[in-house]
């Protein structure tokens, strides 16, 4: 079995535990959406720009609820989760073009969760062949597009 090792994800896994408070909670607390990157904030989630993105319109979209679980998430959060993670489709679709879309959660550290504690559903935009030799040998990413413009494409739509 061949094996894939990201040490650039790592980094950002091993710094979250540093933070003492929860960084999407922080976030919401911190009032300063573009600098954050938070493109649309609805009654029950907000949806936010993923700043490690694996390809250009990576998106999150978070609940303001803080929990581990998606079995805990009141029942209006989780549908309008589901509703923008729909809407958000339709947007990267529209913008990207891609030729399939990641939609998904990493449930707890063991999964993959960078920050474990708080529940989020991501949704990325791919395109056959988006694993080039840059990511795969050079262990570098390749974004077109800056976070700035990705940041304000997505925010327009909304």
């Amino acid at each position: 079995m061949d094996h894939l090792f990201t040490p650039w994800r790592y980094a950002y896994i091993s710094n979250v535990d540093k933070v003492s408070e929860c960084l999407f909670c922080g976030i919401l607390q911190a009032g300063d959406d573009e600098k954050h990157k938070v493109v649309h904030r609805g009654q029950h989630c907000f949806v936010i720009l993923n700043t490690f993105p694996y390809t250009n319109g990576h998106v999150m979209v978070v609940p303001y609820q803080h929990t581990d679980q998606l079995t805990k998430l009141a029942a209006p959060a989780a549908q309008e989760m589901m509703e923008l993670t729909q809407r958000l489709e339709g947007i990267l679709r529209e913008l990207y073009q891609p030729d399939g879309l990641n939609l998904g959660m990493n449930l707890g550290r063991s999964a993959g969760a960078g920050v474990a504690g708080h529940i989020h559903m991501h949704i990325l935009p791919r395109w056959i062949g988006d694993a080039n030799f840059m990511s795969v040998i050079g262990e570098t990413r390749v974004m077109p597009e800056d976070l700035a413009v990705t940041y304000k494409r997505i925010k327009e739509k909304f």
